[in-house]
Parts: structure tokens; C-alpha cells; sequence
């Protein structure tokens, strides 16, 4: 990789801004875990659902597609919002959304309105997703994929802490009344964030003098961007690698019913749990630590260097969980590996996509790229009906083993060598050589 280490200047006002910038990160990553469960708490209501209405596991899983589909290719136009008007008021409603949302699932006895609620929690979802990372790239320019990282875990580990509370609650009390009360709270603890985000002055960010990564230097907008290739090789590479991962956080219910395990006692590290309820609070746990872990070490050694060794252990994961899905405490293990690998989607692509095409329209251009996980979401319930009519998750996950595979290969032979001529050819500019710059102690 060229270059030296990411060097923000120093100065007199360093640590005061260093601690606002901080302060913006953590706000971000409270929303991010505000709105976790939205996607990762989904699959502890697929068979209770089922249960009550018998509308079939497909069937209901459309709402789940629907959620991702609005929660992604909304993002960018909410992005050109946020990027134009600033965060708080698009949080706050999204905060909103996500509340009502909930409540509309609680309530819903018709395929129609469980899908609505999906729609509508997708929206209020997609703005704090968006707004969130988007503000990790602008204030952090220079730990692009650690900020980032730290920022998605929030949301791929988000869920841990609630997954038993909530498979409890709707144990007890049925799933309509866990869906209104983690809901109602999720939606006011957004809210709350909301009244604090806010956008860097340009005077509150660092000055990357060199990186390791190599980043352009100048802001392209989304309509720019859109016009170059190197974005839709990353816009094919995420809906790639995207499929593996929300096959799996979708499906893990029902693959655990129909292997048998679900219920089954499993001990590991001095803790007794079912099996599903320990898979998924084990599964948001490395899922979030991949994030800021694989984008730590991007920030070092590259990005499609990351990407290669990454989507490889992805692969080989989902692997060994479909051919072991039968063992209690491989199907933990092995459930665990593919999140592990797959998180780090949400650091590596947005880190990239900053370093690509700049930091002034961040939000809205890593939204575009973020439509790719609302593409690869239609296949969530095409496993399904594979399923359904072969009898196997076998088909769609040699699938999704086939693309982690080439996704890697694609990073290291073809991006690599493309952003190294991208970046070549956009280190300087007039505007960027005369924009301020901060001092900022980190």
C-alpha cells in the first residue's frame, strides 16, 4: 500500500474537538443500537407468527425483504437530506418510524399490515443506519474504517443484550406484546439521539497529510459517482457478499427448527442456553466485533487486502454450518464464524466508498452503495421456496459460498489495482489543497 500513517495535525483546540467528534461517535453507535433489533430480532418471530396465523414461514419472511428493501434504497435520497439539512430532524422522525413500526406488527392480523410495518420500520431504520455512518465517515476521515466499524457493530451487536429478553418476553407474554414494548423504547431512545447529532464544521476535521489506504481528495457527488466503474464494482461485490450474511440472519430460526436443535441445551465457556437463543446472542456479539475489528485492521494493511482474507472465512463458515447445522453446539459455533465474517461488510464498503469519492456528500453516495444489501435481500425469500421445493438449504448456500469466494478474488485482483490508479489520479485538487483544516488530538 503507498503511502505513510493517517497524520491529523496538532494544535491548541485539538482535544476539544477530538472529544466532540468522540461524543458524535458515540451518539451514533446508541441509535445504531437502538434500531439492531429491527433486522436481528426478526427471526425470533417468524415461528410465532406462523404459529398464530399459519400464513407460512415464506410468506412472512416477504415482510422481513420488505423491511431491508426500504431500510437500503431509501437511504440515499434520506442521505441527500441529511448531507443538505443536517442529522437531528431526519433521526428524530426516523426515531418515530421506528416506534410505530413495532407497534404496527403488534397489532397486525393481515399480511398486508405485518408488511407495512415492515415497510414503515425499514424507513425509520434506513435514516439512523444512514445518518450514523455517514457522520463516522465525515468526522473520522482519517480512521475511516475503525469509526465505521464501531459505528455497524452497534448494529450487528446491537441485538445481544435483547435476544434473551425478548425470546422471554414472547415465551410469557406472547410476540405482540414484545414487538410494543421494545418498539415504543427503541423509537424514544433514537429520539433522544437525535436532539444531539450534528454535522463537522470543516474546521472540526483532521487533515489526512498521507494514508495507508490511499484516499481521493476530492468530493464527487452522487450523480458523479454513479458514472464511474469502480462504483459498480462495489455495488456487485456488496450484493454479494450481502447474500451469505442475510441468508443467515433471516433463516437461523428456521434452519435450527428444521434441523432439530432450536430447543436443544448447549454449554460452552460455563453457559447452559437452547441452542438458537445462544446462536443468535453469540451471533450479535461477533457480528459486532468484526466491524470495528476488520476495519481497525483495513485502516493497516488495506482494504482489499481485508476483503480477501474476510470473505474467504465467510465462505468457509457457511459452509461448516450447513454441513454441521445438525450438531447443537456446531450449529453455535459454526452460526458464529459466518457472522463474524460477514459484519465486516459494513465497515470495509463505506470505509471505501469515503476514501473513493470524498467526505463532503459521504452519506448520500454511501447510500447509493448501500442499496446493494436491499438487492441481495430478495433472495432472502427465494431460500425459502428453494427450500420448500428441494427439500435442502444445501442449493442457495453453495450459492452464497460461490459469490463470498469470487467476492474476495474480485477485491484483491480487480479493485486493487483500479483504486490504486483512482486514487492516483484524485490525490489533489485546487478547492482541497485551500480548504481549512483542524487540529485535532486523538
Amino acid at each position: 500500500m503507498s503511502g505513510g500513517g493517517a497524520i491529523p495535525n496538532e494544535g491548541s483546540e485539538g482535544m476539544h474537538i477530538g472529544s466532540a467528534r468522540w461524543i458524535q461517535l458515540v451518539i451514533g453507535i446508541i441509535g445504531m443500537v437502538a434500531i439492531a433489533n429491527l433486522q436481528y430480532g426478526w427471526t425470533l418471530f417468524v415461528n410465532p407468527i406462523d404459529s398464530k396465523f399459519h400464513w407460512g414461514k415464506a410468506t412472512i419472511q416477504v415482510a422481513f425483504t420488505l423491511f431491508v428493501l426500504a431500510e437500503t434504497w431509501l437511504v440515499p435520497v434520506e442521505g441527500y437530506l441529511v448531507d443538505r439539512f443536517g442529522p437531528r430532524l431526519l433521526v428524530a422522525i426516523g426515531g418515530i418510524l421506528v416506534g410505530v413500526a413495532w407497534w404496527i406488527n403488534a397489532e397486525a392480523s393481515t399480511l398486508f399490515t405485518l408488511y407495512l410495518g415492515g415497510l414503515v420500520g425499514g424507513v425509520g431504520a434506513g435514516i439512523v443506519y444512514g445518518t450514523s455512518v455517514g457522520n463516522a465517515l465525515k468526522w473520522f476521515p482519517e480512521r475511516r474504517g475503525l469509526a465505521t466499524g464501531l459505528t455497524a457493530a452497534a448494529f450487528g451487536a446491537g441485538s445481544a443484550l435483547t435476544v434473551v429478553p425478548i425470546a422471554n418476553l414472547i415465551n410469557s407474554r406472547g410476540y405482540e406484546t414484545a414487538f410494543l414494548y421494545f418498539g415504543l423504547g427503541q423509537g424514544l431512545v433514537v429520539i433522544l439521539c437525535a436532539l444531539v447529532l450534528r454535522a463537522p464544521r470543516h474546521d472540526e476535521v483532521p487533515a489526512v497529510v498521507t494514508s495507508k489506504v490511499g484516499q481521493s481528495q476530492r468530493d464527487f457527488t452522487p450523480i458523479e459517482m454513479l458514472k464511474t466503474p469502480v462504483f459498480w464494482l462495489l455495488y456487485v461485490m456488496m450484493t454479494m457478499l450481502a447474500t451469505g450474511g442475510l441468508l443467515a440472519t433471516a433463516q437461523l430460526g428456521p434452519i435450527a427448527a428444521d434441523y432439530k436443535v432450536a430447543g436443544v441445551p448447549v454449554s460452552l465457556l460455563g453457559i447452559t442456553m437452547a441452542a438458537l437463543p445462544f446462536a443468535l446472542s453469540l451471533d450479535r456479539i461477533l457480528n459486532g466485533l468484526t466491524r470495528p475489528f476488520f476495519g481497525w485492521v483495513s485502516d493497516h494493511v488495506g482494504r482489499e487486502n481485508t476483503m480477501l482474507i474476510a470473505f474467504g472465512l465467510e465462505g468457509l463458515g457457511i459452509l461448516l454450518l450447513i454441513t454441521f447445522a445438525h450438531i447443537p453446539v456446531l450449529f453455535v459455533l459454526c452460526s458464529g464464524l459466518v457472522f463474524f465474517a460477514w459484519g465486516e461488510i459494513y465497515s470495509l464498503f463505506p470505509a471505501m466508498c469515503g476514501d473513493l469519492f470524498g467526505r463532503k456528500f459521504a452519506t448520500a453516495n454511501y447510500g447509493l452503495l448501500y442499496t446493494a444489501k436491499g438487492t441481495a435481500s430478495l433472495l432472502v425469500p427465494v431460500g425459502n421456496l428453494v427450500k420448500t421445493a428441494t427439500g435442502s438449504w444445501m442449493p442457495i448456500f453453495v450459492l452464497a459460498i460461490a459469490f463470498d469466494w469470487i467476492g474476495g478474488l474480485l477485491a484483491f485482483v480487480v479493485l486493487k489495482p483500479l483504486r490504486r490508479r483512482w486514487v492516483a489520479r484524485h490525490m489533489a485538487t485546487p478547492d482541497s489543497a485551500a480548504a481549512p483544516t483542524a487540529s485535532i488530538r486523538t
